[in-house]
């Protein structure tokens, strides 16, 4: 593995580091994902019954359920006392639209990944030719044969070293991109069972108001 890594050239340094980066951020999405795939559904359910029967045990279910995304969309949303109906609907799409770059983190660097190893794999096939072209000298070939073969290896070795870093890290961004939309369809829907609960306990408390009020009167 290290005379590989040493027939790759200098752009190995480069693609080592890439590497390195992907597995940490890979492994961190993957913990993240699965703690949020593990129990949410099943949370987000337990949490528009409460709110079906009494909103106050809703919020407090969503406090205790913060570390998911949906749960801090909702809690946000909720703490928004008196609101319209129309007014609940505008913060949770706000909750939701600040809750996106906890979701989609580290996209950005999986992308640069993606783009620039093959390009650094490049580079250095370019280097290993520019070796062994050097290297070829008319008079004294066989001379320079272990040279010329070097620069060969080193462009191959670079080239497929680019390619496995930026294939391995596009399979996992494609996972978690894949993840992002099912939660966020996940979210949607859920927030649209809320709004219906929302507007159906609203409606109920302004009903009671007018009754109160026409009392008094």
């Amino acid at each position: 593995m290290g005379r590989i890594f040493a027939a790759g050239g200098i752009v190995m340094w480069p693609l080592l580091l890439f590497s390195l980066v992907a597995i940490a951020l890979i492994i961190e999405r993957l913990v993240f994902w699965f703690r949020i795939n593990r129990r949410q559904r099943q949370v987000m359910q337990e949490i528009l019954r409460a709110y079906r029967q009494a909103p106050v045990d809703a919020h407090t279910k969503l406090r205790q359920s913060v570390n998911l995304p949906a749960a801090r969309i909702f809690l946000e949303a909720l703490e928004i006392e008196g609101a319209s109906p129309k007014q609940f609907h505008l913060a949770l799409a706000s909750a939701m639209q600040a809750e996106l770059p906890h979701l989609r983190r580290f996209n950005t660097m999986f992308a640069t990944i993606i783009s620039v190893s093959p390009l650094l794999g490049l580079l250095g096939t370019i280097l290993g030719l520019i070796t062994s072209f050097d290297a070829l000298q008319l008079d004294d070939i066989a001379a320079n044969a272990s040279v010329v073969t070097g620069g060969i290896s080193e462009a191959l070795v670079s080239t497929a070293a680019g390619l496995v870093v930026a294939i391995g890290t596009l399979l996992f961004a494609n996972l978690f991109r894949g993840l992002y939309r099912r939660q966020m369809a996940l979210i949607q829907e859920y927030g649209g069972q809320l709004e219906i609960l929302y507007e159906t306990h609203y409606e109920r408390q302004q009903q009671l108001v007018q009754e109160g009020a026409y009392v008094r009167s």
